[in-house]
C-alpha cells in the first residue's frame, strides 16, 4: 500500500473522528484499553504517534485486563516499554467465572460487562477521566446489525459517550477506520499481536454479521462508507450527530 493510500485509510479517518467529535482536550489523561489484539495495538500506536506531534498535550496509559486465561501478556508489556507508554495489568478471574463457574451459554455479554467494569475502575484509580477503546467502523456496523436483527432496535456505537455512574468518558478514535486498514497497520508497523485465547473467538453472532457485510460488499463495494455516511446523517438523539 502506498504512503498516500495508507494515510487516507488510517491517519486521515482517525484524525477526522478525533477532531469532529472533540475526543481529546488539553491535559486529558487517557487510559487505552489494550487486549493485545490487532485493533487495540493499532489504537495505542496511533494515539502515541499523535501525542508526539499534537499541539494538544495529553497523557496516555495502557491498561490490560487479564481475564484469567493464563496466556502471556509480555508482548504487550514489552511493546509499551519500547514506545514509552506506561502499562498496567489488571488481574481478574473473569474467564473462570464465565466459563467454569457460571457456564454461560452466551458468555460474551457477561464477559464484556465485567471486563469493561474492571477497565473503568482501573482507569479512575490511575487518574484518567477518559478511556480509549479500539472499535473500528466494522465493529460499529456489526453492532448496528446485531441490534437490528437480534434486539429489534436501532442502536449505534457512539464515537464519544459519557458514563455518568463511572464518571468516565469513552472515546473511539478508530470508529471511522476500516478493519482492513488496521490489519495493514499491524503489518506495516510490525506491531505485536497477542492471540485471543477465548474459546468463543470467531464463533459468535458478530462473526455472522461480519460475513453478512462481506457478502454485501461483493454487490455494493462501498457499503461500509455508505453506512458510515448514514450513521453521521442520522437525526434521532440516540444516533450519531455531527458537531
Amino acid at each position: 500500500m502506498s504512503k498516500r493510500r495508507f494515510h487516507d485509510s488510517l491517519w486521515k479517518p482517525a484524525g477526522q473522528a478525533i477532531n469532529e467529535h472533540q475526543m481529546i482536550q488539553e491535559g486529558d489523561q487517557i487510559a487505552v484499553g489494550v487486549s493485545g489484539g490487532k485493533d487495540s495495538m493499532t489504537l495505542l500506536y496511533v494515539l502515541n504517534e499523535i501525542k508526539k506531534f499534537s499541539p494538544v498535550k495529553f497523557g496516555l496509559h495502557a491498561i490490560t485486563v487479564d481475564l484469567g486465561f493464563g496466556n502471556s501478556l509480555l508482548p504487550i508489556r514489552d511493546f509499551c516499554r519500547d514506545i514509552g507508554v506506561s502499562w498496567s495489568q489488571v488481574h481478574t478471574k473473569i474467564a473462570p467465572i464465565v466459563f467454569e463457574y457460571r457456564k454461560e451459554p452466551n458468555p460474551c455479554s457477561l464477559c464484556s460487562k465485567m471486563r469493561n467494569g474492571a477497565l473503568h475502575i482501573a482507569a479512575k484509580k490511575m487518574g484518567c477521566s477518559k478511556v480509549a477503546l479500539a472499535h473500528s467502523l466494522d465493529d460499529a456496523i456489526e453492532t448496528f446489525l446485531l441490534c437490528l436483527f437480534y434486539e429489534r432496535r436501532i442502536k449505534l456505537m457512539q464515537p464519544v459517550s459519557y458514563l455518568s455512574r463511572r464518571k468516565v468518558t469513552l472515546i473511539r478514535p478508530l470508529i471511522y477506520v476500516h478493519e482492513i486498514s488496521i490489519i495493514h497497520s499491524t503489518e506495516t508497523f510490525k506491531l505485536p499481536v497477542v492471540k485471543n485465547p477465548c474459546p468463543e473467538d470467531s464463533h459468535t453472532k458478530r462473526e455472522e454479521m461480519k460475513q453478512l457485510v462481506s457478502d454485501l460488499e461483493k454487490r455494493f463495494p462501498i457499503v461500509r462508507d455508505r453506512l458510515l455516511n448514514a450513521f453521521k446523517k442520522s437525526n434521532p438523539d440516540h444516533l450519531w450527530k455531527m458537531p
